[in-house]
């Protein structure tokens, strides 16, 4: 398996596995993955398994320090000498989970922001995700402001 940067002839593929990997009210869109794709697409991580696209990471850079609902549809607030790597969503398509592909790619996206010197990672999951992005290095915040899908979501912070 290899993790490549994302491009525009990704997007079909994209969406397909965010489709499988989320809830439809929680599932970002084909347009918005777009839109994300021209502003963004150097913070794209897709792992891939020969042709199959088998999970991805993406987010912004901003100095904003937490991660708001906005930030999922409005690509324009990116910046990318901003402070911190936000991760809007980890997807692993269901025959590849609990093989290590999403610490993979996350341990990909740490480096990377580590390397772009970034003070951090911000990630927003639900409570029974906790623990595992605790065992990646992140701290939890308690409950996020964020209400997207109409989801409970806790804030995670890795800080460098």
């Amino acid at each position: 398996m290899v993790i490549k940067m994302a491009a525009m002839a990704d997007l079909d593929k994209i969406a397909a596995v965010e489709a499988e990997c989320f809830p439809a009210a929680e599932a970002a869109s084909k347009q918005t993955f777009q839109n994300r794709l021209m502003v963004y697409p150097n913070h794209f991580w897709l792992l891939w398994d020969d042709n199959t696209l088998v999970g991805f990471v993406n987010g912004m850079t901003t100095d904003l320090p937490d991660l708001s609902d906005e930030m999922y549809q409005n690509a324009e607030m990116h910046n990318e000498s901003g402070a911190w790597q936000m991760i809007f969503g980890v997807n692993t398509i269901p025959g590849y989970r609990r093989q290590g592909c999403a610490a993979k790619i996350i341990k990909r996206v740490i480096d990377d922001a580590k390397r772009q010197n970034r003070k951090g990672l911000v990630l927003t999951c639900k409570e029974s995700l906790v623990p595992y992005y605790g065992k990646l290095g992140f701290q939890t915040e308690g409950v996020s402001k964020s209400v997207h899908g109409g989801a409970v979501w806790y804030q995670m912070r890795l800080t460098f």
